[in-house]
């Protein structure tokens, strides 16, 4: 009989002596199903020397045989290894454990190059040999057997012909999913499985449908028991927590082992979750998914607590949810009248959690479909990871051999241009970016740890020479990641056309939209992957070539951009920013297109943006009214909230309304507030996170005088702990009067000084410096009428000034 299912997830067990692949899914009808595969086994190849022989290198591997896990074939095959013909052999054992065993054996044999492909994980060569797409549909020959017991699914069957993926990845209309979050009592700090109880764990389904399990005072035993037989009957098929890898789960698990509990929340009886690849904790049978891995991503997002992450997105705002600080967790669960509002404070947490999966989710599933990596690795994995998987399918499907995994010493080279910008301010400027420019680069010019020619002859007629570095690449035959890169673009231009047939507010287009996404950052990754020293086809001399190719190729650019009489205000990467005219504009393009065979485009035009003499550091105003800030954040550790909030107030005011007396009005207020009290003690709060042991400190830094103080209380701090103080009134170091804000409950015994002169005045300036305006200007008393000074006027005054 044939099969219908959506795959989420495969592992193995052995039975007997026999490994079994297990494929979890879902059927058509909606039947969560196991399907057990018996016929596949591990194998590993092993490359010859030219002068070996196959037949008699067949049988010395043969004849390493154990009985634990027989070697059951030696075969000779046609393989190529870096795009160059190879002898080699493909070794077939029983028991997968057993492969590295052997490979230990067999490299060191007369005759062996090298041993290949033994460090490929069982269960997802299975998926790289059938074709299969975790996230995606898939038929297959199977026969319907008796359910094992202690299997929590509907049916199970024996795979017993082809599995097919059929190349569609629409999610089941049930797919369920669970967001979980727990809270823990400590009265000393960090909380510890061994001592402390978990005495809220919230649970939010796919439904809508809240519940919240709790401890009886302190006895957690019945909660932890709620919260397993919930996640049992409720059966999701996605567990999404935030932090969960790192905290939820390992509590939960540890908690258990203290008070005789499993955590038996998995698919299969008695299987608890354990920590696996990449550090993603594994549900078997369920696809388990921390949120965190992907908010890391957002580079716009600096403080990537849950609080602040599910704001940014318009999940859930900041102002109006519950906020508890860890550390008062046990004040409010002691105080029967303050209980409610920890339970809305957990509440408010699970409820941004299940948001942020319909944020996150939508592209992980489709970058799980693409990679093969399945859901719950995909987040957990580093871009470089996530490609290399990628590119291992595409290896073997040309018959190349993946090459091992050797971590080597991290070897240097030259970057991108950014080109020093115009400063001042510029209306109407326009940002041209190139297409792709590095995936397309290694396309035109063939560059790959395969096609590089280290020791042959080099010449401009057969080979592509990069400039600057020299580095010699052969033009043909295509190389493997021309070929990879070249299927990714077409790929995601297939993707963009299919785009356009549907509304953008359809189901389909934001399955396609987030499928493009995907794409485009798996070929914007290849060339940073061939320099990162960890990556299988690592080849830093190919990293090195591609960005000198970038540089040559931007700069060509930009003289002829000039020499059509464009202003050029800024370069950076594969963009420039241009004054904008259109007829002007659109020539360089056809240039870029026809002379240099790549593909640029106005990505956005600014009504007004203006530049220090710093790099990477802009703020503009786009043409639908939106701000867009680079590189002025103030975003450090030791910058409060309230900087950034000045920042961000002090170029909207500039960039909307070109008013610079207003802006510098708005600083004086905010002065103003600081020095009566009237700021929430909230936003003058410093984060910084304590790299090693207080005590292991030689210098006395603010926030590690504040972990001390922690200490002095009986407060446990560990490494790694972000360490929230304020600077209070006094004499002394800043240091000496760095105080944890749990301890301080008036915003009017801090420092008012401290934080006008070493956050808020530093913030402003650094936007506001550009313009002339001093530190005292900001430090005066607030005006009541402004006098409406236009930036036009103050630039007027500047450059007659300077005349």
């Amino acid at each position: 009989m044939e099969i219908e299912f959506y795959m989420l997830d495969d592992t193995y067990e052995v039975i007997g002596n026999e490994p079994h692949i297990l494929i979890y899914g879902i059927s058509r009808d909606g039947r969560r199903i196991l399907l057990r595969d018996r016929r596949f086994r591990p194998y590993f190849y092993v490359v010859l020397s030219d002068d070996a022989d196959p037949n008699a290198m067949a049988k010395k591997i043969k004849a390493l045989s154990e009985p634990s896990s027989p070697i059951i074939d030696v075969s000779p095959v046609e393989r190529k290894y870096f795009g160059k013909p190879v002898k080699a052999l493909k070794v077939t054992t029983v028991i997968p454990e057993s492969v590295r065993r052997y490979r230990e054996r067999i490299k060191g044999l007369p005759g062996i190059v090298e041993v290949l492909e033994a460090d490929v994980r069982f269960s997802l060569r299975y998926i790289l040999d059938n074709n299969l797409r975790p996230c995606g549909w898939h038929r297959a020959e199977v026969a319907e057997i008796p359910k094992k017991p202690g299997l929590r699914v509907e049916a199970e069957y024996e795979v017993v012909g082809p599995i097919v993926s059929l190349e569609d990845s629409t999610p089941p209309r049930d797919l369920r999913i669970l967001a979980f979050d727990i809270e823990a009592y400590s009265k000393t700090g960090s909380p510890k499985p061994v001592q402390d109880p978990v005495i809220i764990i919230g649970v939010m389904n796919d439904k809508g449908e809240f519940k919240s399990f709790t401890a009886n005072g302190l006895d957690d035993k019945d909660a932890i028991q709620g919260f397993v037989k919930y996640v049992v009957d409720y059966d999701p098929d996605i567990i999404v927590g935030y932090n969960s890898d790192s905290f939820d789960w390992p509590y939960l698990l540890e908690r258990g082992r203290k008070l005789g509990l499993k955590i038996d929340v998995s698919r299969r009886l008695g299987v608890e979750p354990q920590t696996s690849t990449y550090g993603h904790v594994s549900v078997q049978g369920r696809l388990n998914v921390d949120l965190y891995r992907f908010a890391e991503e957002i580079p716009e997002i600096k403080v990537k607590s849950l609080d602040v992450v599910a704001d940014y997105l318009g999940v859930m705002k900041r102002s109006e949810r519950t906020l508890v600080d860890y550390t008062e967790i046990p004040k409010y669960w002691d105080d029967p009248s303050k209980r409610s509002i920890l339970l809305k404070y957990n509440e408010d947490d699970v409820k941004s959690t299940i948001g942020l999966a319909e944020k996150f989710l939508p592209f992980a599933m489709q970058l799980s479909y693409l990679t093969r990596l399945p859901l719950d690795q995909v987040g957990a994995a580093s871009v470089g990871n996530r490609l290399e998987w990628f590119l291992m399918y595409e290896a073997m499907k040309a018959g190349e051999l993946i090459p091992n995994r050797e971590e080597k010493e991290a070897e240097p080279y030259k970057g991108a241009v950014v080109l020093q910008p115009v400063k001042g301010i510029h209306d109407n400027v326009a940002v041209l970016d190139f297409s792709s420019m590095y995936p397309n680069l290694m396309i035109k010019y063939n560059v790959g740890p395969d096609t590089i020619e280290r020791e042959g002859e080099c010449s401009p007629e057969t080979h592509n020479i990069a400039p600057e570095v020299g580095h010699c690449f052969r033009r043909e035959p295509p190389g493997f990641f021309k070929s990879v890169l070249t299927k990714l673009l077409e790929l995601r231009r297939a993707i963009k056309s299919e785009l356009k047939k549907y509304p953008p507010d359809s189901v389909e287009y934001r399955l396609l939209d987030e499928r493009q996404r995907a794409v485009k950052i798996l070929a914007n990754a290849a060339y940073g992957y061939m320099g990162w020293v960890g990556a299988r086809w690592y080849c830093r001399e190919c990293a090195e070539a591609v960005t000198a190719w970038g540089r040559d190729t931007i700069t060509r650019v930009i003289k002829y951009a000039e020499s059509l009489g464009l202003k050029v205000i800024y370069g950076d990467t594969d963009s420039i920013f241009v004054k904008y005219d259109k007829e002007k504009v659109e020539k360089l393009i056809k240039y870029v297109e026809e002379e240099l065979g790549l593909e640029i485009k106005i990505d956005k035009v600014y009504k007004r943006v203006f530049f220090t003499e710093a790099k990477k550091r802009y703020a503009g105003l786009l043409e639908d009214g939106r701000i867009d800030i680079v590189g002025f954040e103030a975003v450090r550790g030791d910058w409060a909230e309230l900087a950034k909030e000045v920042q961000e107030e002090i170029t909207e005011i500039l960039l909307k309304e070109g008013d610079l007396e207003k802006a510098i009005e708005y600083v004086r207020n905010v002065v103003s507030r600081v020095k009566s009290g009237l700021i929430p003690l909230e936003k003058l709060i410093i984060w910084k996170t304590l790299t090693k042991k207080p005590d292991e400190y030689s210098a006395e830094a603010p926030h590690v005088s504040a972990a001390r103080k922690l200490m002095k209380r009986g407060i446990r701090v560990d490494v790694n702990d972000k360490i929230g103080f304020v600077v209070v009134k006094g004499g002394g170091r800043v240091s000496d009067r760095a105080e944890p804000y749990i301890f301080v409950k008036d915003p009017k015994m801090l420092d008012d000084a401290y934080y006008i002169d070493h956050q808020i005045i530093p913030a402003a300036m650094r936007i506001l410096g550009y313009f002339g305006v001093t530190e005292a200007q900001l430090k005066k008393a607030s005006q009541q009428t402004p006098s409406q000074r236009s930036l036009l006027d103050f630039l007027k005054q500047k450059k007659n000034q300077s005349t």
